[in-house]
């Protein structure tokens, strides 16, 4: 008995071990299959590079639970040699209303707001379309772009600020003389939206609202994006910039991450340019529309996120705050007709692709991250070049849709 017992054990840990060589093989061929063809895809966004129409880039995949690939092309300082990696940082464009979103959805869930309350019912100053005074203004307009707040001339006039007074090279520059404002004309973000938007400011203009009633249409607005984070900063009590680093960086871990250039590394900063020219620094009044600055690599966390999110195992925010963000806000009746994609809470559902997420673009930037929600993986991209030439906006679709071709293999 006690040798059939032997005789049992020993065969039981042979089968054990053959198990375990069989995996570890399996495990060692999956590690070379993606590496190799990790390899293929990097050679592949080398070539898209070497057409010169992009100077510099970093890309990644992602699935809910690791990064399958992230990369940087190029250089962050042409001049310098300085690399582009998926390290450097830079500004992302409109991808930063997702921040956001989920602020907002986090703010909800503290009871500080609920999102059809009326916006004056938060805000330190009163905000109402001049052609319609008795229609309250709600927190979900703002979000889905139906406000009736618009951006108007006047407000591209006046949003962008520099950083630094121009060099006298760059002064020669009438375009960057003309565009953008000297740095003493910075204004906190309440400041500036309270002399946009209420009706005894000076630079109260009907202008900068539809002749339509809130609610009626989609509209993309930056500046009703960043009148939502005051809304989040007003009823939090709570600066919008430390909100999103304590509810969302910091659990997150985006290190690398913040809105204003006192909170980052500039030393990982990118140059931004338009072509070859290189853009001085520059920050947007409204900044939670469209200026967080951030890194290919902290991104990419905030992308599994909401990967994981969508499928009911996020971090961030409980189910039913994510399932309020993604699910389809509007009706057809809201579009233009023949649009068949819809928006969530700041987020851009594209039904004809299949794709959830948002796309960006600024003075030297053009950006996209979003994700597949059946296949659950997902995609980004940020370059430092703004370019209206054919070639370069080919270069940049190329890019993103070798990603596409390469994200399956990967998985």
């Amino acid at each position: 008995m006690k040798n059939t017992i032997f005789l049992l054990f020993i065969g039981i840990m042979i089968a054990s071990c053959n198990q375990k060589t069989n995996s570890t093989k399996e495990s060692t061929e999956l590690t070379e299959k993606n590496t190799l063809t990790a390899d293929s895809l990097t050679n592949e966004l080398n070539e898209i590079y070497k057409r010169g129409y992009i100077n510099g880039f970093s890309v990644a995949i992602v699935n809910p639970n690791e990064k399958l690939y992230q990369n940087g092309f190029g250089y962050a300082n042409i001049e310098d040699k300085k690399e582009y990696t998926e390290n450097t940082i830079q500004n992302i464009a409109s991808i930063s209303k997702i921040s956001i979103a989920v602020a907002l959805l986090k703010a909800k869930e503290m009871g500080l707001l609920e999102l059809d309350d009326a916006i004056n019912k938060h805000l330190p100053f009163e905000v109402l379309n001049p052609y319609f005074p008795n229609e309250e203004i709600t927190i979900r307009q703002l979000a889905t772009h139906t406000s009736s707040i618009v951006d108007s001339d006047f407000y591209w006039e006046k949003v962008y600020v520099l950083k630094d007074k121009l060099s006298d090279e760059q002064a020669k520059n009438k375009e960057f003389v003309d565009f953008f404002n000297t740095p003493d004309s910075y204004l906190p973000l309440s400041e500036f939206l309270e002399k946009m938007l209420h009706k005894d400011s000076e630079w109260f203009k009907k202008e900068t609202f539809a002749n339509r009633k809130p609610g009626e249409f989609n509209e993309y607005s930056n500046i009703g994006a960043a009148l939502c984070a005051l809304v989040i900063e007003s009823a939090a009590k709570t600066p919008f910039n430390e909100f999103t680093k304590k509810h969302i960086f910091t659990p997150l871990e985006m290190n690398s991450t913040g809105w204003f250039f006192d909170e980052v590394d500039l030393d990982k900063f990118s140059k931004l340019y338009i072509d070859k020219t290189e853009l001085p620094h520059y920050i947007g009044l409204t900044y939670p529309d469209g200026h967080l600055i951030t890194s290919s690599s902290d991104l990419a966390k905030l992308l599994e996120e909401l990967i994981k999110g969508y499928s009911g195992n996020g971090t961030l925010l409980n189910k039913d705050s994510y399932s309020e963000l993604f699910k389809s806000q509007l009706e057809k009746k809201h579009f233009e007709e023949g649009d068949n994609d819809n928006v969530g809470i700041f987020i851009e559902k594209l039904i004809t692709r299949n794709v959830i997420g948002h796309s960006g673009s600024d003075l030297g930037v053009f950006t996209l991250m979003f994700f597949d929600p059946e296949k659950k993986i997902g995609r980004i991209l940020i370059k430092n070049t703004e370019s209206e030439s054919d070639e370069a906006n080919q270069a940049f679709w190329d890019v993103w849709n070798t990603l596409e071709k390469y994200q399956d293999r990967l998985e």
